[in-house]
């Protein structure tokens, strides 16, 4: 298991963990079992008749109570870590638009104070988002977008899909979640240390899933601000990009920008 880059992740790491030490350790003790009753009940003699047992009623409420407790147990314990994962923090350090299509990623930044009361609840995309200024950074099927995320800072991910269900993952936050048309799902990160780390998509989403690869660079709170203010004067709009009807572009411009960029390709 990748030594986890977030604050979350430690939660997934423990449950990992804990749950292999459970599972050796009732490992240990059946193998240590079936060695001994191999050994003291065999047989030494070809005449010899092992005594027949027809049922050991405390032994077999034992082995019927143990594994329910063991299973309730490890439910628990996912349970809370699931909560951990999908904490969602009143007010978050940033909010970051993901949009999955195929096949690659836009990143929308939130330029400027930020309005937690038009963020996103989970429901169906609407036209309010919680910046009014956004920077955006898009790939392409030949080009891997980065996503710039700041350490010791909490970051909130918005995840839209255009067309087919995705799944935006990094194996090194232990976390990947659903991109689902339709529907806004979301999750927090906080990194604590600073590095690049891989990213893609785990849902196959058609021929070119594989080429859905991003990296995220988690740098200082300083690096993160300037990168931000840097890109919002080569890549801004008043709405994060989004996808919608003209997705084939792989950097969702609305209509009326398709129409502008055909016309003057004609």
């Amino acid at each position: 298991m990748p030594e986890p880059a977030t604050k979350q992740g430690e939660s997934t790491l423990a449950l990992w963990q804990g749950a292999w030490i459970a599972a050796l350790i009732t490992g240990v003790v059946v193998w240590g079992l079936i060695a001994w009753v191999v050994i003291r009940y065999r047989r030494r003699s070809d005449d010899e008749i092992p005594i027949q047992t027809r049922y050991n009623l405390p032994l077999e409420i034992f082995y019927t109570i143990a594994p329910i407790m063991m299973v309730v147990v490890f439910f628990q314990q996912t349970v809370e870590t699931q909560n951990v994962m999908l904490h969602r923090s009143a007010e978050p350090d940033n909010i970051v638009e993901v949009t999955a299509q195929q096949w690659s990623w836009a990143f929308n930044h939130g330029v400027g104070e930020v309005d937690y009361t038009k963020d996103e609840k989970g429901e169906n995309d609407d036209d309010e988002f919680p910046y009014s200024e956004y920077a955006y950074v898009s790939g392409t099927g030949s080009d891997i977008p980065s996503l710039y995320l700041p350490v010791d800072r909490t970051t909130r991910f918005n995840l839209h899909s255009p067309d087919v269900i995705h799944d935006f993952g990094v194996p090194g936050f232990l976390m990947k979640m659903d991109v689902i048309p339709g529907r806004v799902n979301t999750f927090e990160v906080t990194p604590k240390t600073e590095g690049v780390y891989a990213g893609k998509c785990y849902e196959l989403c058609g021929v070119y899933h594989s080429r859905m690869l991003f990296e995220v660079h988690v740098v200082s709170g300083e690096e993160y601000d300037a990168y931000v203010e840097d890109l919002a004067t080569r890549a801004s709009s008043e709405k994060p990009l989004i996808g919608g009807d003209y997705t084939r572009t792989q950097v969702g411009l609305d209509t009326e920008e398709s129409a502008e960029h055909e016309g003057a390709a004609e």
